[in-house]
């Protein structure tokens, strides 16, 4: 086993932070706030930086984009301890080609996006990523976001000598299990990608670490929720989840059209401007939604002091 993918799996068990693009007024990607944005992450501890994932509104920039919001990403994650774990997906062509001038750029890993296509076959979406995971010569994480994948098909993603882990991003705790432990004599780690309010139940299956978009708003609470996990205090973990129920729940109006909607905007409240949702997602909260929003920024500083964007 390669010490890269040692690495990327031990970082892969603790916090993945899925950074915001910030943008400027006239729309662009505003790469300084960005930099800071991730060197605050990075030195605040979060394990791994998903640069350029769905809370990144990966599929709203252009490929060009998504290269610059990876390299800006690897620049400043030198200022900290985290892992950059490059976005890639679209045609598998696109993921390749993205993939290579990722790891040129410094990457650790390679995060494939669930292949979306209308007419995908879930047997040849597993084979999307085995051959992604073939032309990498970084370790490669599978973001597997459907229920329809066989075990047989998780089977031949954590059999694979470089994929690092799989993300599974479904509800269907069921097949979960069924697919831990079909998959228990081999390496490839199963990672939460539902964030901290599903991750009890993720870690209760035998997955470790978990997905987030509120790291770029609290991120010193997912950090502690993490660690009440490793310990096996469940009640803990419940305790520090109950706050942002209310955040979590906002970000899934418009069937989540808001779900990045929600974190910019908080990021706002705290005094760090990082512009609108580009369409397709919801641009703005309204006003109702905007107020609920401060009340629960405001509801969850006083539950954890010093919780927010700090330096």
């Amino acid at each position: 086993m390669s010490d890269a993918i040692v690495k990327v799996r031990a970082a892969l068990g603790g916090v993945s932070g899925v950074p915001v693009t910030p943008y400027l007024a006239d729309g662009s990607v505003d790469h300084p706030a960005l930099q800071a944005l991730i060197s605050r992450l990075s030195r605040r501890g979060v394990h791994n930086l998903m640069a350029a994932g769905n809370t990144g509104e990966f599929f709203a920039l252009t490929l060009d984009e998504i290269r610059q919001v990876h390299a800006t990403t690897i620049a400043a994650s030198r200022d900290g301890t985290s892992i950059v774990s490059a976005a890639v997906g679209r045609s598998l062509v696109e993921a390749k080609a993205l993939a290579r001038d990722a790891i040129d750029a410094g990457a650790d890993a390679i995060m494939g996006h669930h292949p979306m296509d209308p007419f995908a076959a879930p047997a040849a979406q597993a084979r999307y990523f085995l051959e992604l995971a073939e032309t990498s010569t970084v370790p490669v994480i599978a973001y597997v976001r459907s229920d329809t994948f066989s075990v047989n098909d998780f089977k031949l993603l954590a059999s694979h000598r470089n994929i690092a882990g799989i993300k599974f991003a479904s509800g269907n705790l069921m097949l979960l299990a069924e697919a831990i432990r079909a998959t228990a004599d081999l390496p490839a780690m199963w990672v939460c990608g539902l964030a901290e309010g599903w991750a009890p139940a993720f870690y209760a299956m035998g997955a470790r670490g978990f997905t987030s978009g509120l790291v770029n708003v609290f991120p010193d609470l997912s950090l502690s929720i993490l660690a009440a996990l490793e310990a096996g205090d469940y009640a803990k973990a419940r305790e520090l989840i109950a706050p942002i129920a209310d955040f979590e729940a906002l970000r899934t109006k418009y069937l989540n059209g808001a779900n990045v909607t929600v974190v910019k905007e908080a990021l706002g409240i705290l005094g760090e401007a990082v512009g609108p949702v580009r369409k397709p997602g919801m641009e703005t909260l309204n006003d109702d939604e905007k107020a609920a929003l401060r009340d629960i920024v405001n509801r969850v500083k006083a539950s954890q002091p010093g919780a927010g964007i700090q330096s």
